[in-house]
């Protein structure tokens, strides 16, 4: 059949109309999954470039914390550090190595339990009979009565108590009468048996805290001084006792705050402190036994000269030509 017979046959037509239809239906088929193909491609790289942009920003989130409580990246302003206190339990024992030093000639002062001296001063006028213990409780000025009424009720019956009535005989006739009567060695071994004892231990470390350190520090906190001034209001009224007399640590007080105001009423610190320590040496100096004023002068004052207010280590002074320095808090110290 002729080329031409072919083209003007109807079925030929109608065969290559379907053919036709067939292909444009897959030509768009094609089209319409190469677009949908375009599209997710699209989103999957808007997404990723989405996610890439949120985790590699440097802004921080912002907080779903509750306000008030901070979070992980935006924490709360720190608070200010609580300035330290002779209360804190480091400070606590250098000051007692400072007293040692002044009392017992050394900064061992767990070793001073059983320490124990007739006249110590060496002055019969200012005679505070026995002085013993860990800052020199004296048979003549009330304290050691109260220590061993104290150790009684701790433990009854101890070594000591049948020396009470004598110790209350000696309290009563008070510094410059004192005598060893209804005491001398038996008691004097007594004092170093009971050394050994836990409670008597304890109960000294009570009577210091509430006779002594606990309301000279709380005074010098009310005052407003730091670490150095507390500590000379403890040594204060460890030598001079508590109470408003001219000489007592409640007369020295009242004679520098004559002088310069407490911090705590706008004064200046190392003012006020300068006026403490001539009010202290002054004390010190009318009496015989005390003239010899190192304890201050080359102790607490050259820590003010320094500008140590707080106490801060490492420390060096010396007391009565003896020197000595901490070099750390909470090492053993060193004495030369």
């Amino acid at each position: 059949m002729a080329r031409a017979d072919v083209l003007d046959d109807p079925r030929a037509d109608q065969a290559e109309a379907g053919a036709a239809s067939r292909t444009s239906h897959r030509l768009w088929q094609q089209r319409r999954h190469l677009g949908l193909a375009v599209g997710v491609s699209a989103v999957v790289i808007a997404l990723a470039a989405l996610g890439t942009a949120t985790t590699g920003s440097t802004d921080p989130a912002p907080s779903t914390a509750p306000p008030g409580q901070g979070s992980p990246v935006n924490p709360p302003p720190a608070e200010p550090e609580t300035p330290a206190t002779l209360f804190d339990a480091d400070k606590r024992d250098l000051a007692m190595q400072l007293v040692s030093s002044a009392e017992n000639s050394s900064l061992d002062w767990r070793a001073q339990y059983g320490y124990i001296e007739w006249n110590v001063e060496g002055v019969a006028a200012e005679n505070r009979g026995y002085t013993a213990g860990l800052i020199g409780f004296c048979s003549a000025c009330g304290d050691m009565t109260a220590l061993l009424e104290h150790y009684s009720t701790l433990a009854p019956g101890n070594v000591l108590e049948q020396y009470l009535p004598a110790v209350r005989r000696e309290q009563e006739r008070g510094i410059g009468r004192a005598t060893q009567n209804g005491l001398g060695r038996a008691f004097e071994a007594a004092w170093w048996a009971a050394a050994t004892d836990p409670l008597f231990r304890q109960a000294q470390d009570h009577r210091i805290d509430v006779g002594y350190f606990r309301p000279a520090v709380e005074q010098a906190i009310a005052d407003g001084l730091p670490v150095l001034g507390q500590f000379a209001y403890f040594d204060a009224m460890v030598m001079h006792g508590p109470g408003d007399s001219p000489y007592s640590f409640g007369g020295i007080r009242a004679t520098a705050l004559r002088a310069a105001p407490a911090p705590a009423a706008g004064g200046d610190t190392e003012a006020y402190l300068d006026a403490f320590l001539d009010a202290r040496v002054a004390a010190m100096r009318t009496e015989v036994a005390h003239r010899d004023t190192s304890r201050v002068d080359t102790a607490q004052r050259r820590f003010l000269e320094q500008g140590n207010l707080a106490l801060d280590t490492p420390l060096a002074w010396s007391v009565y030509g003896d020197r000595y320095t901490v070099r750390s808090l909470g090492v053993r110290p060193v004495v030369r």
